[in-house]
C-alpha cells in the first residue's frame, strides 16, 4: 500500500524543491500517496491561517508530514515559526531533530559522517518568559528555559540508542554546564545515568562554544551528539555551513511512536523563489529520511548513493532533480 504522507510546500523555494524530492522517491519505487496543504506565510497573508487544530487531527492519521520551506518578508517574525513550526513540533510531541552531516575529506582531514540530536519540544523554545514594563525606559524581558527530567531522557536515550547501532559506538553530549548550571545540571545527570544502561557507548562532553570549534577544526572527532533546542539549533546550522552548505542540509523532526515531518533546513529563500535556481538535494536528502521512517530503507540508501557526489550536482533546480532521478532509477 502507498504510503499517506502529507505535504507542505510552503512559501519561496519551498513547493518547488519538494516537487523534485517527490521526483526523486517515484523514481526510486516508493508508491506516496499525497495530501496538500496550503500552509506558510503567504497563507497566512491570504486570510489569517497558520495551522488550525483540525489540521492537526487530520496529520495525526498520516505516515509522515514532508515540508518544503516556510515563511515571507511580509509577515512579522515569530507568527509563523511559532504558530506553525513549533505549534506542529508541540503538538505532534516532535521530540527528536535530527540531522546528519557528511564532511568531504581534504588534504588535512579524512571523509567523516556524523549526526546531531537535538532536543525539540522544551528548552528556551518552549515560549516561558514574557515583560515588565513593556515600551517603557524600565522594560524588563524574561525568556526560561524549560527543561524536564522526561524531556531530557527521552532525548539522551534516543541518542544512546542511536550511537550503540552505530560502528564507532561514541556519544559526546554538548552543553555549558559550567554557567548554565541548573538545566545544564539535569542534563549532566541524566545523560550519566541513563548512560549506565549502555556500556558498550562511549562517552564524552563538549561546552558548547568549544564544540562550535571543533565542528571547523575537527569534526572527525564526533560520531553522535545530543544536546538542548537552542544549542542544537546553532550547532546545526553550523554543520551545514561547513559540510557543504546549508543548501544539502536535511532534517528530520521525529517523534519514535506516530507521525513526524521532514525538511530542508534552508529556509524559503524569497529572493530566488520562482526562477529555477534552488539547490533540491537537502529536500531530496531529506525525503530519503522520510523513506527510512517509512520503512523503505533500500530506496533511501539508493537516493543518498545518488546524492553523495555532491560537485557534481550542479544546475537549475529542475537539472539537479533530473540528474538524481537518473542516478536512482539506473543505480
Amino acid at each position: 500500500m502507498a504510503h499517506k504522507v502529507g505535504i507542505i510546500g510552503g512559501d519561496g523555494i519551498g513547493p518547488e524543491v519538494i516537487a523534485e524530492g517527490l521526483k526523486v522517491i517515484a523514481a526510486a519505487g516508493v508508491a506516496l500517496d499525497t495530501v496538500d496543504y496550503d500552509l506558510g506565510g503567504a497563507r497566512y497573508l491570504k486570510d489569517g491561517v497558520v495551522l488550525t487544530d483540525d489540521i492537526l487531527d487530520e496529520w495525526r492519521n498520516l505516515d509522515a508530514l514532508y515540508l518544503g520551506a516556510v515563511g515571507t518578508p511580509e509577515v512579522p517574525p515569530g507568527v509563523i515559526e511559532r504558530g506553525l513550526l513549533l505549534k506542529m513540533r508541540f503538538d505532534l510531541d516532535l521530540y527528536i531533530n535530527r540531522r546528519p552531516f557528511v564532511f568531504a575529506g581534504d588534504e588535512q582531514r579524512d571523509a567523516h559522517e556524523f549526526i546531531v540530536i537535538r532536543e525539540n519540544t522544551e528548552g528556551t523554545y518552549a515560549g516561558e518568559g514574557g515583560f515588565l514594563r513593556k515600551n517603557t525606559p524600565a522594560e524588563v524581558a524574561t525568556q526560561g528555559s524549560v527543561n524536564t527530567r522526561l524531556g531530557v531522557e527521552r532525548c539522551i536515550r534516543y541518542a544512546f540508542e542511536l550511537a550503540q547501532s552505530r560502528p564507532r559506538k561514541h556519544l559526546t553530549m554538548v552543553h555549558k554546564t559550567n554557567v548554565l548550571t541548573f538545566s545544564g545540571d539535569l542534563w549532566e545527570r541524566t545523560f550519566n545515568e541513563v548512560a549506565a544502561d549502555f556500556s558498550d557507548v562511549e562517552t564524552a562532553y563538549n561546552h558548547v562554544d568549544a564544540a562550535c570549534i571543533y565542528f571547523v577544526q575537527d569534526p572527525g572527532r564526533y560520531d553522535v551528539i545530543v544536546t538542548d533546542n537552542l544549542f542544537g539549533d546553532i550547532l546545526t546550522d553550523l554543520g551545514g555551513a561547513v559540510s557543504g552548505g546549508i543548501g544539502f542540509a536535511s532534517s528530520a523532526n521525529l517523534n519514535p511512536h506516530g507521525v513526524s515531518m521532514f525538511e530542508p533546513v534552508h529556509g524559503s529563500a524569497p529572493d530566488i523563489a520562482g526562477q529555477n535556481l534552488a539547490n533540491p538535494t537537502a529536500a531530496v536528502l531529506s525525503g530519503a529520511m522520510m523513506l527510512d521512517h517509512l520503512g523503505e530503507t533500500d530506496a533511501g540508501d539508493r537516493i543518498r548513493a545518488a546524492c553523495a557526489d555532491t560537485d557534481s550536482l550542479v544546475g537549475s533546480t529542475t537539472e539537479v532533480g533530473d540528474m538524481l532521478v537518473e542516478r536512482v532509477a539506473n543505480g
